[in-house]
Order: structure tokens, then sequence, then C-alpha cells
């Protein structure tokens, strides 16, 4: 998985490749978030899973601010394009992630985490909690961060999704 990630974060984040970058990290993110709940959880290959699912937000955000992956430092970084390779009447353009992509990746993050926590209720022994499992496996808070990264930067960690006030006489 690493490397399919690797391979669509090079897809640069100009137009007309922007948004294909946009759709694969979708399908990749879905994809991902969907079939791991398919595999028994192991307590021993939950640290990778965490470092995937780390790297995956890292990815999102890079993709979400239009940057370049730097695969050296392992994060986003703004694309500088020097002044004699613009050539005239041909402006660089970068189409942002759209509301309805956000909206998507939105929903699969949310409904993707609610998936792995019921997968790792699968964990502990009976009668224990998974939450005391990864807890002593020093996992737990690894877990409670999944994507917040990403979420902060849609914005969805610090202020109400939708406000049905403001919306009344739009439709």
């Amino acid at each position: 998985m690493r490397h399919l990630l690797a391979f669509v974060l090079q897809i640069p984040p100009i137009d007309p490749s922007g948004p294909l970058r946009t759709t694969f990290l979708l399908r990749l993110t879905g994809d991902v978030m969907n079939s791991v709940p398919g595999y028994p959880p192991d307590i021993y290959d939950l640290q990778k899973l965490l470092d995937f699912l780390d790297d995956l937000d890292q990815a999102w955000v890079t993709v979400l601010k239009s940057q370049v992956w730097d695969p050296s430092s392992g994060a986003g970084v703004d694309l500088v394009v020097p002044v004699e390779m613009i050539e005239p009447g041909k402006p660089i353009r970068s189409t942002p992630v759209s509301q309805t992509e956000r909206t998507r990746l939105r929903s699969l993050l949310v409904s993707g985490t609610e998936g792995l926590e019921e997968w790792l209720s699968r964990l502990g022994t009976p009668g224990e909690d998974y939450q005391l499992v990864l807890a002593r496996a020093g996992l737990m808070q690894g877990f409670d961060d999944l994507f917040t990264v990403t979420l902060a930067e849609m914005g969805s960690l610090s202020e109400q999704l939708i406000d049905p006030a403001g919306m009344k006489g739009t439709c």
C-alpha cells in the first residue's frame, strides 16, 4: 500500500493532473478503510497500520493544500515554479479539492474510523476492553488521533459542519 500511496502522491497538484490525484487518493482511502476490518485484528500489526494511516493523514493534508509531496521529509511542500519555466499565455492552475470531494472524504474518514473501532473491539480477550489492550501496547493515543490533522485542515474539528439556520431560504 505504501508504494501505491507514494505513487499517487507523485502526481503533481497542477491541472490537468491534480483532480486525478484527488480521485485516486479518495479511492485508496475508501479501499483501505473498508478492507482493514475484513482481517482479524492482530496486536503485533497495529503499529504498522497506525503508521500507514498517519501517512495517509499527511497525504490528505498535502492534497488539501495543493502541495507537492516531498518523499524525503514525508510531508507536503509548496510548489515553486521558476519564472523562466512559466510560458507566457499559459497560466499554471491548480484546481482545489471540491466541496463534494471534501464531503466524501469526511464521510470516508468518519465511517472508516467507526468501522476500525468496531473491528478493534474484537482485539481483546473475552471480557477485556480493547482500549485496555491498546493502552498496554502504547497504541491508544495513535488510534485516538486518527485523521485529526486532515479533519482539522477541513475545519471539522473546531466548528459545526452544517448550520441549518444558515440554510433557510437557500432552496
